[in-house]
């Protein structure tokens, strides 16, 4: 996902398409621990000490990693704050009423449209997108709505899928719409974002990715790695890579997320031989 700019550009003249750029790189999650207070009724405080302040919360997307040759990230080992991966969710529309599952489907906005990736060259028309709220459930235990770009013909499909894992509390970190300025944004390997719709090509490859369709979603990428060879995506994502160890937000082969996908006719990467693609659900099989 995470190729030169220069290299898509030449890429879009060839194709005359839309810009092949690498596949999203996470924004920067805002989300921090409030700070502790001292209660007015102290008449004395002990002093903050290295040893005693809290850690700093982890910044998703604060430092760039050096690439590759292949244009990808280095993969680094798994920082001891990402191991047990649980951050919180900042809220980007209201949280649902109450602890119940909720669901829209419209045409696309025309601001969620300019804010998004598509543009003409895609391989999918605007008007044969849907935009989709879901709930779901945070590492925080609170309940959230999330927003989805997807082809029309998988939006009903989508919801249920989502319904069922709020139902089975299902944690996902956050659920947004791939902004332009990803595609482009240095690899900082710790996304965790679930989306469907993002006007790229298939990793290391020039055709276009499901996502271009809107007709494949990514389920908490950094619980779900990709893995070919020596590559881990997100590249700070190596500590899941062992299954049996088992965390919230993993998908493992024949639990509910797979079951629920399937129910719908999507497939599973994660049931690839090469590369594996833990994150990866499909309607068209690739």
């Amino acid at each position: 996902m995470w190729r030169r700019a220069a290299a898509w550009a030449a890429l879009a003249l060839a194709m005359s398409a839309c810009s092949a750029e690498p596949p999203p790189s996470p924004a920067p999650s805002p989300s921090t621990s409030p700070a502790s207070t001292t209660s007015a009724a102290s008449t004395t405080a002990a002093p903050v000490t290295a040893s005693s302040a809290p850690a700093a919360p982890w910044r998703v997307g604060a430092r760039p990693l050096p690439r590759r040759p292949d244009g990808f990230g280095e993969v680094e080992p798994t920082p001891p704050e990402l191991v047990n991966r649980a951050l919180p969710t900042k809220d980007l529309l209201p949280p649902p009423a109450g602890n119940a599952y909720a669901s829209t489907i419209s045409a696309v906005p025309a601001d969620v449209l300019a804010r998004s990736t598509w543009q003409p060259a895609c391989p999918v028309e605007a008007g044969d997108l849907r935009y989709l709220t879901m709930s779901f459930w945070g590492f925080d235990g609170r309940a959230h709505t999330g927003e989805m770009l997807v082809n029309a013909r998988g939006a009903a499909g989508i919801t249920k899928v989502f319904g069922q894992l709020f139902a089975a509390r299902f944690p996902l970190e956050e659920m947004r719409v791939t902004a332009p300025a990803e595609l482009t944004a240095p690899p900082t390997g710790d996304g965790n974002a679930t989306s469907a719709f993002v006007c790229r090509p298939a990793r290391g490859q020039t055709t276009w990715s499901a996502h271009a369709s809107g007709l494949a979603v990514d389920v908490n990428p950094f619980c779900n790695p990709y893995t070919q060879g020596d590559l881990v995506l997100p590249e700070l994502a190596s500590a899941y890579v062992d299954r049996a160890r088992e965390r919230p937000g993993m998908v493992q082969a024949g639990d509910a997320t797979v079951r629920a996908f399937a129910a719908i006719g999507w497939s599973w990467g994660g049931a690839w031989t090469s590369p594996k693609d833990r994150m990866h659900f499909t309607a068209t099989g690739h």
